[in-house]
């Protein structure tokens, strides 16, 4: 029953919210406001339906009460809110605050209640641990400030949630909690109205001392705690500065922590606690000389900070725009860098001293001289010319920059001229001697307006910035939006197989060289004596674009093929590169340069990065690429000068020698089909004619040879039999033989169409015993 009452208030409350006026077409004001009244006193309504009840109440207070209030209605609403403040210890928390926040707007709103209604659950609430309570709470301070609470009921809430900030029992984000409560607490008499962190009157720093940071607090607790110390030490009235001293105390604790190899975690928190004391106290100099001199020491013992120590800088000077700290710690950075006897140099801690002197040499107040003939002392007299690299000469190149733009250019054009000159001569990376030969005519040729607009970062035109292939752009201006690599959605590239006419030149006799038949297995041996001899084939295939694509990817630049070994039978395949591919045009066809390690099929897994013609470069995964057995096969790898003489006794040789090696390796096999109507002379043309070796009409007797990288062979010696075609097989290497029985099982279907007579005796050794053949 009681359900069927809160289904019906849910959807009167639905109707009267979407049309207030239709709704009351139908009944009054009055009486809708009196069964709404009759609904919050019963005790068997849910605290669903009474907070439903209360916010229609508190959303259209004129349309429920056209009329002003009487002093019956007054105390009968009075009444009521004071019977749901007694119940309402009986609710979950979250409906106890939401109940909360709804009477609060209700009491805000009518002038004949009095805040002093909830004075009763004051106590209740303020040793609540229920987070959402304590959010109700606040909301109610901050609306009836001292019109409901004391100075005595605000001092205590104070010391309450100072107490909760430092609970063992707490979670630490608990913990954050009730810090910021307290950064943001509001006051019954406000000196601040701006929104911003204040610290309340009552936070002295004798209430303050058991919130002092320690070592022992994780990261995001010490910052926050130091942050409102700052706070309560900044506005305190003290001579002595015995609490700065602490906090200055647990800031060089950090110190000696990063300075003996602390995490990275530790660094960053050093830094953070760094800036934040500098934002309170950055105007008191006792501290902060004695700060930038222990920066400049751990930078002198830990280059590798220098990002750490250009972000502080960038900070303090966005958010401490009157304080001349950041030029005073840069200026003595420089100092301990350029000092620096170049024995302790070395390419790792130069390549960081650079980033600090970049950013050194973007403040027109520092002097630039000495950077400068630090610069060009260490090009001299050391191998950084040579072995320094692209990146270190960049780095090089970025202090240059700097320089071009700067006030006191005139003072430095000699020594910035002779360093662009030197690194124009002696610098081993070309792209940097051109970049500093092209500083150096900027330089020399430019006055300095006109030098200043060519080195300006371009204006932002639309949605992305205009840039072009020869910008020039400072080493923060979005390279890394540049240098994205994008994956594509979907496969974009594909190579298909080039379907080569196998149809060679007819066998036949001309100016040949003869070898006596004792030389020609030694000459063809010799062969394999040079280094990669008939080591590689190559498979030649289309790269095309897929179908229904973007027109995004129909003009493609830059293609380079990346491929994958899917097993260890074959060396690494190199990567292949196309300059363009358009999808209007004849795809290129590419080769890939294959080297097996032993020649069995196998399967390349493909992928790409491209550039399109808006400049982004993308990656996209190809469709895997399958080299079957038949891709190996290559023919006699001979002199085009062999007689055919010649190739036919290499070829007895080879099966002769084949045949009497160990067992362990060779192997033979015996293969039959039958031809039907077909002609085996056809059949022999159509897919052994690059492989041939000999060939008998008369008899019906063919030879036919594959060689397989990097040194196997396959020999087939075909006849035709009365009753069915004979191929006999002698291999070097047994392992091929479920291979070549496949292979020639696919050619042979194509003529079998009913029948197949099968003689196959696929690992019948030269010195096993005989094998019974069977017929299928």
């Amino acid at each position: 029953m009681a359900t069927t009452a809160a289904s019906s208030w849910s959807q009167k409350i639905s109707a009267f919210s979407l049309s207030p006026s239709q709704f009351l077409s139908s009944t009054t004001s009055e009486c809708f406001l009196a069964e709404l009244l009759h609904e919050l006193r019963d005790d068997k309504a849910s605290e669903n339906t009474k907070i439903l009840l209360l916010s229609a109440l508190q959303e259209y207070p004129n349309v429920l009460c056209p009329s002003p209030m009487t002093t019956a209605d007054g105390k009968e609403l009075k009444s009521i809110i004071s019977l749901l403040l007694e119940e309402s210890y009986l609710l979950t928390p979250v409906f106890q605050a939401a109940l909360l926040r709804e009477l609060v707007e209700v009491v805000a709103m009518v002038q004949a209640l009095s805040p002093a209604i909830f004075k009763s659950q004051l106590l209740r609430l303020f040793g609540t641990v229920e987070v959402t309570l304590l959010h109700a709470t606040l909301l109610m301070k901050a609306i009836f400030t001292d019109s409901l609470f004391t100075t005595e009921d605000e001092n205590f809430f104070i010391k309450r949630l100072v107490g909760m900030a430092q609970h063992p029992l707490l979670s630490n984000p608990q913990k954050l909690f009730y810090m910021d409560c307290i950064l943001h607490f509001p006051e019954n008499r406000p000196i601040s109205c701006n929104g911003e962190e204040s610290l309340p009157v009552l936070v002295t720093p004798r209430l303050a001392t058991s919130l002092l940071p320690t070592v022992f607090n994780d990261s995001s607790t010490m910052l926050c705690r130091l942050r409102l110390l700052s706070l309560v030490y900044m506005e305190a009235d003290e001579d002595d500065d015995k609490g700065v001293s602490y906090l200055f105390d647990h800031l060089m604790a950090l110190h000696r922590i990063v300075d003996n190899h602390g995490t990275r975690e530790m660094t960053v928190t050093f830094f953070r606690a760094a800036f934040t004391f500098l934002s309170y106290f950055y105007h008191s100099e006792k501290f902060i000389s004695d700060l930038t001199g222990r920066l400049c020491e751990l930078y002198s013992r830990h280059c590798y900070l220098a990002p750490n120590i250009n972000n502080l800088v960038d900070r303090a000077q966005e958010c401490l725009g009157e304080s001349s700290w950041p030029i005073q710690l840069l200026k003595a950075l420089q100092t301990r860098i350029v000092e620096l006897p170049l024995p302790q140099l070395t390419l790792q801690s130069f390549s960081w001293h650079l980033k600090v002197l970049g950013r050194v040499a973007r403040e027109g107040q520092v002097p630039q001289r000495n950077t400068l003939r630090f610069l060009l002392r260490v090009l001299i007299n050391s191998s950084v010319c040579k072995a320094g690299g692209w990146q270190l000469g960049n780095a090089v190149l970025a202090v240059c920059r700097n320089l071009l733009l700067h006030p006191s250019l005139d003072q430095v054009f000699i020594e910035l001229a002779d360093l662009l000159q030197h690194m124009t001569h002696h610098y081993e990376e070309t792209d940097i001697q051109d970049h500093a030969r092209f500083y150096y005519t900027l330089l020399t040729n430019l006055s300095r307006e006109k030098l200043s607009g060519v080195l300006a970062k371009g204006p932002d035109v639309g949605p992305a910035k205009v840039r072009s292939l020869s910008s020039i752009m400072a080493e923060s201006d979005g390279l890394s939006s540049c240098l994205t690599i994008h994956q594509t959605k979907q496969s974009v590239l594909q190579l298909v197989k080039v379907q080569e006419s196998r149809m060679h030149e007819a066998l036949g006799e001309g100016k040949y060289m003869s070898l006596e038949n004792e030389e020609v297995i030694k000459v063809y041996q010799e062969q394999f004596l040079s280094p990669g001899f008939g080591s590689e084939v190559i498979l030649k295939c289309h790269l095309t674009q897929m179908e229904d694509l973007e027109e995004l990817y129909h003009k493609l630049f830059s293609i380079c093929l990346h491929f994958d070994l899917t097993d260890s039978n074959y060396d690494e395949v190199s990567d292949v590169t196309v300059p363009c591919l358009f999808k209007d045009r004849k795809p290129p066809v590419i080769q890939l340069k294959l080297k097996p390690r032993q020649p069995y099929p196998t399967c390349l897994r493909a992928r790409a990065v491209f550039t399109t013609e808006d400049g982004m470069s993308w990656y996209t995964q190809l469709e895997d690429v399958s080299v079957a057995f038949p891709d190996i096969f290559l023919p006699l790898p001979v002199k085009l000068d062999w007689s055919q003489e010649s190739k036919e006794q290499l070829f007895d040789q080879i099966w002769r020698c084949t045949c009497s090696e160990e067992p362990s390796q060779s192997a033979t096999s015996l293969y039959c089909f039958e031809l039907r109507d077909h002609s085996l002379c056809d059949l022999i043309e159509q897919n052994f004619h690059p492989y041939l070796i000999s060939k008998d009409l008369k008899q019906d007797l063919y030879k036919v040879l594959f060689f397989l990288p990097p040194q196997y062979h396959v020999l087939l010696n075909i006849t035709n039999a009365e009753d069915a075609v004979q191929v006999s097989i002698v291999t070097d290497n047994w392992k091929l033989l479920p291979y070549i029985n496949s292979y020639l099982q696919n050619i042979t279907s194509k003529i079998e169409k009913h029948a197949e007579t099968t003689v196959d005796v696929p690992f019948c050794r030269i010195d096993d015993v005989p094998c019974e053949i069977q017929v299928k």
